[in-house]
């Protein structure tokens, strides 16, 4: 999701929840994400791990980005849609993680613990290196719009 706020493009990037992105802040933020089900169409499922991740519908124009690879391997098909959603009311799904490891205690964690509003040089240093290259091709196609 974008938005444009005081004549600037402002990109959503959620913070994955659990232990392990606990205390990562640079290079750990994202955009909302998850795996497409089988025979699923993958802007349908974009459209429904934004709304499982985040707690928002989305609607609007669907600009389709380029995929990129990620450093594991995972390519990630993305889109991006103008609006505006509050932060601070995110509501994310959650998952269930043994934790501590082997401990036998099995938690639950929100896939998402929290959201921001991020203009361009921020949103470079939060978000995953790999994710980057989506952002620059929403501004290229934003900036060639106007």
């Amino acid at each position: 999701m974008y938005r444009r706020s005081a004549g600037q493009l402002q990109f959503l990037l959620a913070h994955p929840g659990g232990p392990f992105f606990r205390k990562k802040d640079i290079g750990a933020w994202t955009i909302p994400k998850g795996e497409i089900g089988e025979n699923e169409d993958a802007l349908c499922a974009a459209r429904r791990e934004f709304e499982e991740e985040v707690g928002y519908k989305l609607e609007g124009r669907f600009i389709e980005l380029p995929p990129v690879k990620q450093k594991g391997g995972k390519i990630v098909r993305a889109w991006a849609v103008e609006g505006d959603v509050d932060p601070a009311g995110i509501k994310s799904n959650s998952f269930s993680l043994e934790w501590p490891p082997g401990s036998g205690r099995v938690q639950e964690f929100p896939e998402i613990d929290r959201a921001g509003w991020f203009d361009a040089e921020s949103a470079k240093s939060k978000i995953n290196p790999a994710q980057w290259p989506l952002l620059e091709e929403l501004e290229r196609v934003i900036s060639g719009r106007e």
